[in-house]
């Protein structure tokens, strides 16, 4: 089965919103247009990865065919995370469940090169051969191949191979669990807009919820950088407890709400383990674990030669009183389209209550992370107030024990924002308190119900985050000094919040002519990353990011809603 092998081309970085994304919602992989697996972490989706060719690195696994020609497409089987590469005469059906099972076929021979490189090619490699494939020597993985004659060289393994045949990595142990993706998704309320594009970013989220734990993650990837060339880039792959929130409420908008039980079900053990809820992290790992310190991994050059490459993150220690609101705000949608609130799930809006009455009034880093000195920024008192809004709308709906100092506080935040978050100068809410700087996530003063839509204030902001903050099909998230050097893109979230706003003051026209824009910068697969150049027109950031594609739904949701 063997032949002389050919070469493969040497290739620039794949544009980010070209990877695909494989996932059992337990391991993560992704797939570039010419079906090479570079990005694979293993055992867990925060653990150390295995192949790291989307960060430079040589750890990668590629199916081809022998003559070098371009592919023809890639696409999803519909309704599911399996994905199909196409080339005259051969096709590459890459399917993720406990194994990477990739399914070759076709009637044009293909090179095989298997480059496993754990720790992010930090360990030694050491490939043996067994009766029916490969086995990564002093690991649990396993390259089932039968029949297949692979060369060994320098930790890479090497075949031409006739099609058909079948590829099965082993990762681990075998799972009880049967793929449900196109029961799940045929499932979905799913809107008249965009309707396919919004299942896409459905499997999407879902696929970023950990199936073991309920821990959903930010993103699949880390440190793909918001600046080619720049520093910023950061670690994704943990469950925030905002953006988890936000991502399962998404969910729970299309009529699904396992995520979110899930989710809730290991926030609750989170909390189990931190004297008071004022004291919860922003994030966790999968597993609901601290992090350790952040580390940056001198062997990878990164992405288009863009380092530092990061594993952890800074941010699990900085005060961010926002988080709070978010998961008020799910356990209120997800008690709605129950008709019913569970015990635990009110003690979580309880528990996020007194995190509130405890620390609303401190200055902290925010929603964005900033590594300056912590401010009184607009959009964490505005989460606050949301956090007491909706435990008061939870008690007077389901008969809970309603404390009458959150309808007190709740007034009192209000009050503040309004008078010390607002710029009569700037003629829009900042930053934060006394401040002059804009942010996108202020435009939360109006989406949350803090403040009427309809009043000139919200007005008036939308129009300076338009000004400012917008540039064609994408929304900046602010354009300050934020302590770190370069620059970064357009923020996907933020400009689902200007759609949103846009679609408050009745500038419909304005939202569609966004979001039509904003559907426009999805991938071939319908993937988001989480940021875009305006000028370069390239994507940026980790990729699939959450926050991309819970934006997308809830703006084809409200356009829909509205027509």
């Amino acid at each position: 089965m063997t032949d002389s092998l050919t070469a493969l081309p040497v290739r620039l970085a794949v544009p980010i919103e070209r990877h695909s994304l494989l996932s059992d919602r337990r391991a993560l992989a992704l797939v570039t247009p010419d079906a090479d697996v570079t990005w694979l972490c293993h055992p867990a989706p925060d653990s150390p990865a295995l192949f790291a060719a989307l960060l430079g690195g040589s750890g990668h696994f590629s199916v081809r065919p022998q003559k070098h020609q371009l592919p023809l497409g890639q696409r999803y089987v519909p309704g599911t995370m399996t994905v199909q590469t196409r080339w005259t005469g051969l096709q590459v059906t890459d399917h993720l469940a406990e194994s990477l099972v990739r399914t070759v076929e076709g009637r044009v021979p293909a090179v095989v090169e298997f480059a496993p490189r754990p720790d992010f090619g930090r360990a030694p490699v050491v490939l043996e051969k067994i009766s029916d494939g490969l086995h990564l020597v002093g690991t649990s993985i396993f390259l089932r191949s039968p029949g297949v004659d692979w060369q060994l060289a320098d930790g890479t393994a090497t075949a031409v191979i006739a099609p058909p045949f079948v590829l099965e990595l082993q990762l681990g142990a075998p799972s009880e669990v049967e793929s449900d993706w196109p029961v799940w998704s045929a499932a979905l309320e799913l809107p008249a807009v965009e309707r396919e594009l919004v299942r896409r970013s459905a499997l999407t989220l879902r696929a970023l919820c950990h199936r073991d734990t309920g821990a959903v993650l930010a993103a699949a990837t880390t440190s793909l950088p918001e600046q080619i060339g720049g520093v910023r880039n950061w670690d994704y792959r943990y469950c925030w407890l905002r953006d988890a929130a936000l991502a399962v409420q998404a969910l729970v908008s299309l009529g699904s709400t396992a995520e979110a039980e899930a989710f809730l079900g290991w926030l609750h053990e989170v909390l189990a383990t931190v004297p008071g809820p004022e004291h919860l992290n922003p994030l966790y790992t999968v597993r609901g674990t601290a992090l350790g310190p952040e580390q940056v991994i001198d062997c990878l050059p990164g992405y288009a030669g863009s380092g530092p490459v990061r594993v952890g993150n800074l941010a699990d220690q900085q005060v961010q009183l926002d988080v709070f609101g978010p998961i008020a705000d799910l356990v209120h949608d997800l008690a709605l389209a129950r008709a019913r609130l569970d015990d635990r799930d009110w003690d979580v809006v309880t528990a996020m209550a007194e995190a509130v009455t405890h620390r609303w009034h401190e200055p902290d880093h925010g929603i964005w992370e900033e590594r300056h000195v912590p401010r009184h920024r607009v959009y964490s008192r505005v989460m606050c107030w949301q956090t007491l809004d909706r435990a008061i709308a939870l008690a007077t709906k389901f008969d809970r024990p309603l404390d009458r100092n959150w309808l007190t506080l709740r007034d009192v935040i209000a009050a503040e924002v309004l008078d010390r978050g607002w710029n009569p100068d700037v003629r829009a809410f900042t930053t934060a308190y006394d401040g002059t700087d804009l942010d996108a996530a202020s435009l939360h003063v109006g989406l949350s119900g803090l403040l009427d839509p309809a009043d000139d204030r919200f007005r008036a902001t939308v129009v300076a985050v338009e000004e400012t903050l917008r540039s064609g099909p994408t929304v900046y998230r602010y354009l300050r000094d934020d302590g770190l050097p370069g620059d970064e893109g357009g923020f996907h979230l933020c400009t689902a919040w200007l759609i949103e706003a846009y679609l408050k003051v009745g500038r419909h026209a304005d939202a569609e002519e966004l979001f039509d824009s904003f559907v426009r910068l999805t991938g071939p697969t319908g993937l988001l990353p989480e940021e875009y150049d305006p000028v370069a027109e390239r994507a940026l950031g980790n990729h699939p990011q959450a926050y991309s594609h819970l934006g997308l739904i809830r703006c084809a949701r409200l356009l829909s809603a509205g027509r």
